[in-house]
C-alpha cells in the first residue's frame, strides 16, 4: 500500500515538473533561443539583432488577467529603451486570438515597445512557454539568466533585472 501511495505521488510529480514554481528552467544559463518574428506595425524582429544588448522577452496575451495587471511595469520599464542601446523590451504574443484586442491592448496601456506575431507559437514553444505571463531576461551575451512565470510584481520583475545587469525600477 505504502508504495503505491510512493509510486503514485512521484509519477504525479514528475508529470508536472515545477508546477507551482514560479522561477527558472531548463533555459537558464543557456543561449535564448534565435528568432525572427514581424511585429504587428510590419517591422521584423530578430533575436540577433538585439545582441550586446539585455533583452527582456514577455510572452502574453490581450485576455490574461496577470498580463493586464503587469502592463503597466512593462510600460515604464520600456521607457528606458533607446533605440539601438541598452534595454531592449519586446512582447511576444502567445495564443491571441484575435490582432485587434492585442492592438486594443497596446494602446489601453500606452506600450511602446514592439510586440511580435509567434505563428503556430513556435517561439513560445522553444522557450517552453506553458502559460502566460511568462518573462524571460537575456543577458548582453545572449544568455536566458532568469524565466518569471505568472504575473510580475515589481519585486518580481527586479529580481530579473538585476541578474542581467540592468537597474530595477
Amino acid at each position: 500500500m505504502l508504495a503505491a501511495v510512493l509510486a503514485a505521488t512521484l509519477g504525479a510529480a514528475l508529470l508536472n515538473p515545477a508546477r507551482r514554481t514560479t522561477s527558472g528552467g531548463p533555459l537558464v544559463g543557456k543561449p535564448a533561443p534565435a528568432f525572427a518574428l514581424q511585429s504587428l506595425d510590419g517591422a521584423s524582429v530578430r533575436l540577433a539583432d538585439l545582441r550586446g544588448r539585455p533583452v527582456v522577452l514577455n510572452f502574453w496575451a490581450s485576455w490574461c488577467t496577470p498580463c493586464r495587471e503587469e502592463a503597466p511595469l512593462f510600460r515604464e520599464l520600456s521607457g528606458r529603451q533607446a533605440a539601438g542601446q541598452g534595454l531592449a523590451v519586446i512582447g511576444i504574443l502567445f495564443q491571441e486570438t484575435k490582432e485587434q484586442n492585442a492592438r486594443d491592448f497596446i494602446r489601453e496601456f500606452a506600450l511602446a515597445y514592439p510586440s511580435l506575431r509567434d505563428p503556430q507559437s513556435k517561439t513560445a514553444i522553444n522557450y517552453g512557454v506553458g502559460g502566460i505571463p511568462e518573462t524571460v531576461f537575456i543577458d548582453r551575451q545572449g544568455v536566458v539568466q532568469h524565466v518569471d512565470r505568472g504575473g510580475l510584481s515589481r519585486e518580481r520583475l527586479n529580481v530579473g533585472l538585476e541578474r542581467i545587469g540592468v537597474r530595477g525600477l
